[in-house]
């Protein structure tokens, strides 16, 4: 496979490494131009069926992207079209619309200014040929409703100008005094002797308001949840009942109805009741895709707890805990902060949680919490310079992850603008690097200093791959830690993945 890690072959034939291409770019920067912080995207995510794609940025805008290679051939033939076209075709997007979503404010209480920018960007069900979607900033999550409505104008004025009454005024039987449509002074004056004639005048027509055929998009504001979170709002997440969605800060996480704005249940509360005895704070929440009752937490200190709503109104005490155990010898000052996840994801199916930490991605089974089925390593070859990401604060930086919709690749972000694609499926030793370009094959992992190796056939085996030599990083190159692809995602149906690397959209099929 070009560029890929070399592939192991196994009895039960695990799919070929994909060979991914170029497919579109927004916001491409010409050469030396200067990024605006405002600019800068902070959040991807596509709509369930990825007809639809939204970026939020650091600017407090959403973005909206609409696919339109599936267009011509109508929604009822889907089916038949993804195989008549599944050799030729791949997903294109297209700009839709853009809105403010936030502003920046200031809390006068704490004296804290509050970032407009945005954190997360979730999409609820459509309705009635409308978007929407919720989006937070560090305080404040806003539902909004994205529409088409027809442009109307005003097709005919008062009064016909050519039957001598002025530019539309209306003449009084009573008065010489003249009144304008709009409330205005006239220019001349009709003469006092001017009545209406029998019947009134037949040349008096009110005004006609017509739709016509071009239509605008617009974007509103339906409802704002605030008032909630005393920390940062770090997640929110829909309910597969598509009424209700949680928001979690570092301490707490919160229910919503989404026809309820001035109220929300706390469910899960970590603050200890002295502050110095805290140990951890949750990083990362997410909704079950199809029990409504179930969702996950990642805490800064690597272990996920999957939490049943059925079972007590405050979720303190969790259903099921995902750790991995230390390796006797192996703590340091970076253990906790490297162990630290960043995201969690679970798989279309909801049996599979996705995480990312520092310097890994894990792939863990809910019904198997002995540890993760699988281990990537992501950054291992940086281990040797955790004292310099430490001292330049990107040992705090946080990568997304994102798994395909078969559920047989993982995906994350890494530094120069690199993201790395993996094969889960049993057997697959699948580990592609790409870079957030035109040509994204261009820098390559040559084959790993440690031959890729997988233990058994079954996912629920655990496997390792993906390590790279130590002290360099993917390319060989020295490292630049200040061009950093945290936020992706990966097309629902397609293999399709869109990266942001500072204020660009990158796209990619394979």
């Amino acid at each position: 496979m070009n560029g890929g890690d070399e592939v192991v072959a196994a009895p039960a034939g695990p799919p070929n490494p994909l060979d991914w291409k170029f497919s579109q770019v927004f916001g491409e920067r010409t050469a030396g131009e200067e990024v605006q912080e405002v600019d800068i995207i902070s959040a991807i995510e596509f709509y369930k069926s990825g007809d639809y794609l939204a970026t939020g940025d650091r600017g407090g805008r959403v973005v909206l992207f609409e696919r339109t290679d599936t267009k011509d051939h109508g929604g009822s033939r889907r089916d038949s079209e993804r195989m008549d076209y599944s050799i030729s075709r791949h997903p294109e997007f297209r700009y839709k619309t853009e809105f403010q979503s936030h502003e920046p404010e200031f809390d006068y209480l704490k004296s804290l200014e509050i970032e407009e920018k945005i954190n997360k960007i979730r999409w609820c069900q459509t309705a009635n040929g409308a978007l929407f979607l919720l989006s937070t900033n560090d305080k404040t999550i806003k539902f909004w409703k994205v529409q088409e409505k027809k442009v109307k104008k005003i097709s005919e004025m008062n009064v016909d100008p050519l039957k001598g009454l002025g530019n539309g005024s209306i003449a009084s039987s009573s008065s010489s005094t003249i009144h304008l449509a709009n409330g205005g002074s006239p220019e001349g004056h009709l003469s006092n002797d001017f009545t209406f004639p029998p019947g009134g005048i037949p040349s008096l027509r009110l005004p006609t308001v017509v739709s016509s055929h071009e239509t605008s998009l617009m974007a509103r504001c339906r409802r704002v949840y605030a008032h909630a979170h005393d920390y940062h709002i770090n997640s929110i997440s829909n309910n597969s009942d598509g009424e209700t969605f949680i928001s979690a800060d570092d301490l707490r996480i919160n229910l919503w109805n989404l026809e309820i704005s001035n109220q929300s249940f706390n469910i899960v509360d970590v603050k200890p009741a002295n502050m110095e005895d805290l140990t951890e704070v949750i990083t990362s929440a997410e909704f079950h895709p199809t029990h409504c009752n179930t969702l996950a937490y990642s805490s800064s200190k690597g272990s996920i707890r999957l939490v049943d709503l059925r079972q007590s109104a405050l979720c303190d005490s969790h259903a099921k805990l995902f750790e991995e155990q230390e390796a006797p010898g192996s703590r340091s000052f970076f253990t906790e902060i490297i162990a630290s996840i960043s995201d969690i994801k679970f798989g279309k199916d909801g049996r599979y949680i996705l995480s990312r930490d520092y310097m890994t991605l894990k792939l863990w089974d809910i019904n198997m919490d002995s540890g993760p089925v699988a281990t990537f390593q992501v950054h291992e070859y940086l281990r040797p310079k955790l004292c310099d990401l430490y001292e330049n604060d990107s040992i705090f930086d946080k990568f997304e992850c994102c798994l395909s919709g078969d559920g047989l690749r993982v995906a994350t972000g890494s530094y120069s603008n690199l993201f790395r694609v993996f094969g889960c499926a049993p057997g697959s030793a699948e580990a592609t690097t790409l870079e957030a370009s035109k040509n994204p094959m261009r820098r390559q992992v040559p084959t790993p200093s440690r031959p890729s190796r997988s233990l058994g056939n079954s996912i629920t085996r655990v496997v390792r791959r993906g390590a790279e030599t130590p002290g360099v990083d993917a390319n060989g190159n020295s490292f630049d830690f200040t061009t950093k692809l945290l936020h992706l995602a990966w097309h629902p149906t397609e293999n399709a993945i869109a990266c942001a690397a500072a204020n660009s959209l990158y796209m990619y099929y394979a």
